[in-house]
């Protein structure tokens, strides 16, 4: 290959050579890439990945096949080991090529991960930090290396910076994703009780229209009467089927002890992130599980000055978690309470039924629409049991959310 005119020696681009043989980016694109570069003191990488769309797999694979050894990528939850970190302590201003990425102690075998695997510097540099029976090079990105620098050199070793902020974003996702169904179950609740409240209207429409038709009085319009009976059976098969639906439904709402125990599985985070010394709250004993994993987080919410100071923004990321547990803790008393809500509106629906089925035999006696009246009180009846399943339970709990105490430490 002849050399660019501007400049631009062939190996800076003969790493990459690979990605025009697979038709992957053209020739005269890499120059360029190269050129441009150059010119502005970046990595011919980030210029393929940011400005022509290389996949970052395929740049790492182009690489790999180039230096024929494997290719590592930035992971901020790789467990880098603490013996590793160690010696590179108070070294980071040399430490600008390369990363040590995997301690194999089995095979006492050090894997580094760099740019440029074929350089001898680099491994000597590696020799003189670490002491091991073998040392492996494999290839990275440029962008790669100094994140693994940024990430894991700004503090003491032996804390896993990355790890730890990583897995407290996971457990906030997690608590999210739980605070999002129960807010499904919350609404499928609620559509439930407007179910309900349909399935009342279109009740009260039908008792009123087969009142006045069966009473002794004059029929002044029998066919308005007709119309408010069509009207209400309308509503009431509106609401019923919509309640129907909400039974059925796959996001069905599990029993409240479950709720509460899939609600403590997600504060699971503070037994591994977040220890606190000498707590300054008291405990108290409460008979519900949900109202001592309230107490619970009081002691865990904290305001930390750490040091050194690198080490805020990991406390700031367990102090969003313990925030996050206490509004999960919420939702799930929310959940419970629309739960106890919901079984009022079956036991006050299953009353109306059953009282009027008795009202209108009661008054009627027994003729054309004594079936439909029995069918109210059954229906009525299974209703108020049904209310009562949802609404038992709810009795159980606590009647106030723990409050959450802040201190200093």
């Amino acid at each position: 290959m002849k050399h660019l005119k501007d400049g631009v020696s062939p190996k800076a681009i003969e790493r990459f050579l690979s990605l025009v043989r697979d038709e992957v980016i053209r020739e005269d694109d890499l120059r360029a890439a190269a050129t441009a570069a150059q010119a502005r003191g970046l990595d011919i990488e980030a210029i393929l990945i940011h400005e022509y769309g290389v996949p970052r797999h395929i740049l790492l694979q182009a690489l790999s096949n180039y230096y024929h050894c494997p290719f590592i990528e930035y992971d901020e939850k790789m467990p880098i080991s603490p013996e590793l970190l160690q010696a590179l302590y108070g070294k980071r201003s040399e430490i600008l090529r390369w990363f040590p990425v995997i301690k194999d102690i089995d095979t006492d075998t050090i894997v580094i991960a760099t740019n440029a695997p074929t350089d001898p510097g680099i491994l000597a540099e590696v020799s003189t930090l670490f002491k091991a029976e073998k040392y492996e090079l494999w290839v990275a990105l440029n962008e790669d290396i100094q994140w693994f620098i940024q990430d894991f050199l700004h503090a003491a070793p032996g804390e896993l910076i990355g790890t730890e902020r990583t897995g407290l974003a996971y457990w906030r996702n997690t608590m999210a994703h739980w605070r999002t169904r129960l807010a499904c179950y919350r609404t499928d609740m609620a559509k439930a009780r407007t179910d309900l409240a349909f399935l009342r209207w279109g009740l009260g429409l039908i008792t009123i229209s087969n009142t006045l038709m069966y009473a002794p009085s004059p029929k002044m319009n029998f066919h308005f009467y007709i119309m408010l009976m069509i009207a209400g059976g309308v509503l009431g098969l509106f609401g019923l089927l919509g309640y129907l639906q909400i039974r059925k439904t796959h996001m069905k709402p599990p029993e409240n002890q479950t709720l509460v125990e899939v609600t403590a599985a997600t504060l699971h985070f503070l037994e591994n992130y977040h220890f606190i010394d000498g707590l300054s709250t008291k405990l108290s004993i409460k008979k519900t599980m949900l109202a001592r994993l309230g107490d619970l987080l009081a002691g865990h919410s904290t305001i930390l000055y750490p040091s050194p100071a690198s080490r805020e923004r990991t406390h700031l990321a367990r102090e969003r978690n313990v925030l996050a547990a206490q509004r999960t803790i919420a939702g799930c008393y929310r959940t419970i309470y629309a739960r106890a809500r919901t079984g009022l509106a079956f036991i006050r629906t299953g009353i109306s039924f059953t009282s009027l089925g008795i009202g209108l035999i009661t008054y009627f006696g027994f003729n054309a629409s004594t079936f439909f009246d029995a069918a109210l009180i059954g229906a009525g009846l299974l209703m108020i049991m049904d209310g009562l399943l949802w609404y038992l339970p709810v009795r159980k709990e606590q009647s106030e959310v723990a409050r959450c105490v802040i201190s200093a430490q």
